[in-house]
């Protein structure tokens, strides 16, 4: 069957640009389309070099002209990115950006509204106040919270070319490097993204960020168990993971998933432990007093059972809310209970570090092999 180019613009205008929500071809993105035989191209045009898209739009392009055209047209390696002078970046560990950060701590939860990203960042921050260089990946693609949180919302990172690559210079606040997929879209638009996209955009946050000499990397990821969770474990070698639950059996039952799937064999991925988050109510005025509203130990009884430590349990303060809304995290009030409960938070994570460095060999990235 013989197709047009007039066919092929039409399947790519249903193709939208994340940030603008406009179609690719009414963007002027789409030029130079050719036809020979079975094969056909054309160039994709950008028109920022350090635009996060441009390599999952390639897939979704592809996705496009196969949903309204079929699978004839063969366009492998045809698709050409054109931004102002930029070439494809590294996408393995070994890359110039991430050779010397020594640990990276996947932070995860098995469903979303138990606190994970709020963990992660007054975590971060504990973690650089003990003089550690500290980064941090906003890997919840489709609601990252962390420029909010640190009190980054519109801030743009700079770019600069490294070896003809553009590479993202991450964000500094509290001590803690930041790089996020918020800075680069509005955080008022919705992200409506396919998988392939979401894991693009990952990859680059990932291998195009200068990093770097860092002594932990946390990785906030999204909740559950996705595309972007084993993403992750291709991309870098995790030292360990930390999952996030409060108490509630609910919960419970979900972080067992998120357990199972970083110990499992294909993954494989070491648990650092367990973080109860929202283990009792204290209020600022009565420190002493203690109301288990979710339920009491539900964290430490799994922890229990599978095995793995009880890192912390860390209570629900108002200030702890405030703090994530005013974009000054409350582990930076000295002398708090947060503050205090963050501190020997990370100094146990730190020791489960170097144990787990002591007595098992680095994480291999998985490897999926397709027959």
């Amino acid at each position: 069957m013989s197709y047009s180019k007039t066919q092929i613009l039409d399947a790519l205008k249903n193709v939208k640009h994340p940030e603008t929500a406009q179609d690719i071809v009414a963007m002027g993105m789409v030029d130079d389309i050719w036809i020979e035989g079975s094969k056909a191209g054309f160039t994709l045009s950008f028109k920022k070099s350090n635009d996060p898209f441009k390599n999952s739009m390639q897939k979704v392009c592809i996705q496009a002209i196969e949903k309204y055209l079929g699978k004839d047209l063969n366009f492998t390696g045809n698709i050409i990115i054109k931004t102002p002078e930029t070439k494809a970046a590294p996408e393995k560990q070994d890359s110039q950006s991430l050779k010397d950060v020594k640990n990276v701590i996947a932070v995860s939860s098995g469903k979303g509204g138990v606190g994970k990203s709020t963990i992660a960042v007054n975590l971060a921050i504990s973690l650089a106040k003990t003089g550690a260089k500290v980064g941090l990946i906003d890997a919840d693609i489709f609601g990252p919270s962390i420029p909010k949180m640190f009190k980054l919302e519109g801030q743009r990172p700079q770019v600069r070319k490294v070896n003809d690559v553009d590479m993202i210079s991450p964000i500094e606040n509290y001590g803690v490097q930041v790089v996020s997929i918020g800075f680069f879209v509005n955080p008022e638009d919705a992200l409506v993204w396919r998988g392939a996209m979401a894991t693009s955009a990952l990859k680059q946050l990932i291998h195009q960020t200068e990093w770097g000499s860092i002594d932990y990397l946390v990785v906030d990821l999204p909740p559950g168990t996705s595309d972007i969770h084993l993403t992750l474990v291709q991309e870098v070698s995790v030292t360990g993971a930390i999952i996030v639950s409060t108490p509630q059996d609910v919960a419970i039952a979900d972080a067992i998933k998120g357990i199972k799937m970083f110990t499992g064999k294909h993954i494989n991925v070491p648990i650092l432990g367990i973080i109860e988050n929202m283990s009792w109510f204290t209020p600022e005025e009565l420190p002493d007093n203690k109301y288990y509203l979710f339920g009491k130990d539900g964290c430490k009884n799994l922890a229990e059972k599978e095995n793995i430590p009880l890192l912390g349990q860390i209570p629900i303060v108002q200030s702890i809310r405030e703090g994530g809304d005013s974009g000054s995290p409350a582990v930076l009030n000295e002398g708090s209970i947060v503050e205090k409960a963050f501190k020997e938070l990370s100094a146990t994570i730190i020791k489960a570090i170097e144990d787990r460095n002591i007595k098992q060999e680095p994480t291999k990235r998985v490897e999926i092999k397709t027959k």
